[in-house]
């Protein structure tokens, strides 16, 4: 297949592009910046409104993972507006310009996240639950719902639900390496709020499997089966490092350091499951985090 992709320079992305190669797609990466290789990459600027569209005609797939960094500023007004428009403008930008081709890709899986879902406590929620609040919950459902010109022309469009993304290269897990190393990890607030996750591998696998699997369309829950709280992910890197996990950070503390953010981001939790995947007979590499963990930091 052709298959075109944005967010290709990112943490998933730049495991995505060679593992397509590998299976012998040519991807064409959608970039930001000038186009260097005529063959393999089409401009656009999100920003400006701007996309190569002809560029895009007779691709078989459309690959979407572009997004500001949620967890890469305090959350000010002007940064929320920020990651609200470069997803919802972004997607609308895109699939707006994939329906008006003359030749249509068969497929877009478009990213999305667990955010959706809200704070839920220990509720387990599925690809039919309703969207939650909160800042998060708001983003997601304008982020799907951008999708919607893509829909209408007849595109399979899968909204991946994806939950935080494990690798020691990048994401939530790359940042706590370095104090749980030095001894210094611990819970974080109550510890009882649940964290559904997923492998950089398994994350791979499972946006080829969505692209492949014709029977799948709409949201999907991008998370192991095995939710675990904060509580259990501490003692359960400590225990992979060899290290203690006795410095907790209490709720006041994470809120003074991270403002907003650590209520959606640290203190609240959801427990999801990966309803749609399990049921089309995706195979999960590593479901259970333990294992999980060995290997990510074996590597």
């Amino acid at each position: 297949m052709i298959i075109a992709i944005t967010g290709s320079t990112g943490m998933v992305g730049t495991e995505l592009v060679p593992a397509l190669e590998r299976d012998g797609h040519l991807v064409r990466q959608i970039v930001r910046g000038k186009v260097v290789d005529a063959d393999r990459e089409i401009h656009w600027d999100p920003d400006a409104g701007k996309i190569d569209a002809q560029e895009l005609n007779g691709i078989d797939a459309m690959i979407h993972l572009a997004g500001e960094n949620i967890a890469g500023h305090r959350w000010t007004k002007e940064f929320k507006e920020k990651i609200l428009k470069s997803r919802a403008d972004g997607t609308r930008l895109l699939c707006h310009a994939l329906a008006k081709l003359e030749m249509r890709p068969s497929v877009l899986v478009s990213a999305s996240a667990t955010g959706y879902y809200g704070n839920r406590g220990d509720e387990l929620v599925n690809e039919s639950s309703p969207n939650g609040s909160g800042f998060l919950a708001e983003v997601c459902r304008e982020w799907e719902a951008a999708t919607k010109p893509a829909r209408d022309a007849g595109i399979r469009v899968v909204n991946l639900r994806i939950g935080p993304v494990l690798s020691p290269k990048g994401g939530a897990l790359a940042k706590m390496l370095p104090p749980f190393r030095a001894g210094l990890g611990g819970v974080i607030g109550s510890g009882k709020q649940y964290l559904s996750w997923i492998t950089l591998d398994d994350m791979v696998s499972a946006i080829e499997f969505v692209l492949q699997s014709e029977q799948i369309r709409g949201p999907v829950n991008a998370v192991t089966p095995d939710a675990v709280t904060n509580y259990e992910f501490t003692k359960t890197l400590g225990r992979v490092l060899s290290r203690p996990t006795i410095f907790p950070m209490p709720a006041f503390a994470a809120r003074l350091a991270f403002g907003e953010m650590a209520d959606e981001m640290l203190l609240g939790g959801i427990r999801v499951e990966p309803r749609t995947l399990v049921s089309a007979g995706f195979k999960f590499a590593y479901p259970q985090l333990e294992p999980a963990l060995r290997h990510l930091l074996s590597k």
